[in-house]
């Protein structure tokens, strides 16, 4: 049992790389702003699953905050 929950945590750990590469793929024609508020909507949808044991309405919050702190911190000044 413990060989079916390693590979399953495998494949999932894969998917999440691969996801990722391909969306900062994506981010290669993107301004400084842009990506800011990429990174910023990413990282508050984590600590908004976080913080409230992954809720979906938690982690949408999160990252609408973390999005707009993320489009404000590079801001033209």
């Amino acid at each position: 049992m413990k060989t079916t929950r390693n590979h399953i945590l495998r494949a999932a750990a894969l998917g999440a790389l691969a996801t990722l590469a391909f969306g900062l793929g994506g981010c290669a024609g993107m301004s400084a702003q842009d990506r800011s508020t990429a990174i910023g909507a990413g990282v508050g949808a984590v600590g908004g699953a976080v913080l409230t044991g992954g809720s979906a309405a938690g982690t949408v919050g999160g990252a609408a905050v973390g999005g707009v702190i993320g489009h404000e911190v590079n801001k033209p000044k």
